[in-house]
């Protein structure tokens, strides 16, 4: 990809760079398109598939459902709508992240302390470092590892309690710019999970960590035929309400004890998402240096896109906050990985596009200018 064929969208910062997007001929990205087609949705309707997806679950095993959370603001937001508008018996279930933050712990705590049944699992420590430091090197994915974990122990676990409906919350692909293909379909299936949220990747990483049947146990799918007898299906809750992450936010301040850091996130100029782990720094990091946006260009655009920011300012705070190296956590992930810094740099090396960024003395910095 050379320079001069980078650009961005009309309407808010999302990239041509960025994996599966698409853009219609006035400019606009399909997370844009997609703010103006909610307006024309039947909700109705898809309540009414809402309210069939309940009925053939509701009290049909000892939980109705099962709801993916880290103690932030989505996982806590659906689960509230379900528990408390629905009147559905969710388990919620953590998978639980390497390097945790304190902040994390904290809110997780306080999420389950306001009422609800909790699952938390801790796959093999070693397993999950194996998987992360692989899709760190072959994927430029830092945390695949968890990734893996959040997507096969929350199906194996539906599986071991009988529950045939897992609610995650959003569609990244849809709301943020990507893959559209569910866009009007209210389920979807574990091969979508393997092809769009694994990158295709999930079985060369697997093949390559050489994990005995215990490690691997909670990173691989169950059969397909384990599948079916349960009858399980996988929804994300933005497919039936407009999602806002910030009315999210608000509703698990306000009702599940989420709280905020005091300061703002590396690499953005938001303090209330993401903050159950050290690994996210990176992944936002390294996701600057292969497609050119971090993550204050992915804030800003959900921003302009829900109506609280206008282009301009979202650029300027792209400039001041995108792409900043995570200087605090290094030491943290050198340990982590057991590798040295100048191996740590090797990859990074690896995973930066070499179209948008130029090396000086040993950071990567930006050729192209946000427009």
């Amino acid at each position: 990809m050379e320079v001069k064929q980078i650009f961005w969208c009309r309407s808010c910062l999302n990239m041509s760079t960025r994996p599966r997007i698409s853009f219609n001929e006035d400019g606009d990205c399909n997370a844009c398109q997609w703010v103006d087609e909610k307006k024309e949705i039947n909700w109705d309707f898809r309540k009414k598939q809402l309210e069939g997806l309940i009925k053939k679950v509701k009290g049909k095993a000892s939980f109705d459902c099962i709801v993916p959370v880290s103690g932030g603001k989505d996982g806590s937001y659906v689960a509230y709508k379900l528990k408390h508008e629905l009147g559905l018996n969710p388990l919620c279930v953590t998978i639980r992240p390497a390097l945790e933050l304190d902040l994390g712990d904290k809110n997780l705590k306080n999420f389950i302390e306001s009422g609800y049944n909790h699952v938390h699992i801790t796959p093999s420590s070693n397993a999950m470092q194996k998987l992360n430091k692989l899709g760190f090197i072959h994927k430029g994915f830092p945390y695949y590892g968890w990734l893996m974990g959040i997507l096969t122990a929350v199906v194996r676990t539906a599986i071991n309690y009988n529950i045939p409906l897992i609610f995650y919350g959003e569609s990244g692909e849809i709301e943020y710019g990507g893959s559209s293909e569910i866009k009007n379909k209210p389920t979807y299936d574990v091969d979508y999970m393997k092809r769009i949220y694994l990158e295709s990747g999930y079985e060369k990483i697997l093949e390559l960590a050489d994990l005995s049947p215990d490690e691997a146990y909670f990173f691989t799918f169950p059969d397909q035929s384990s599948i079916d007898n349960v009858g399980l299906e996988m929804a994300h809750w933005g497919y039936f309400e407009s999602w806002d992450p910030y009315r999210n936010y608000l509703i698990a301040k306000e009702h599940c004890g989420l709280q905020e850091k005091e300061d703002t996130n590396s690499g953005t100029f938001t303090n209330f998402a993401q903050n159950d782990q050290a690994l996210y720094a990176l992944h936002t990091y390294l996701m600057y240096l292969k497609f050119g946006f971090g993550r204050a260009t992915q804030d800003a655009g959900i921003e302009i896109r829900r109506g609280a920011m206008s282009r301009n300012q979202a650029v300027n705070l792209v400039k001041l906050y995108d792409g900043v190296y995570p200087e605090n956590f290094i030491d943290l992930y050198l340990e982590y990985y057991e590798m040295s810094k100048e191996d740590f740099d090797l990859v990074l090396d690896k995973w930066a596009n070499k179209d948008l960024f130029e090396k000086k003395g040993d950071r990567w910095v930006p050729t192209f200018s946000v427009e």
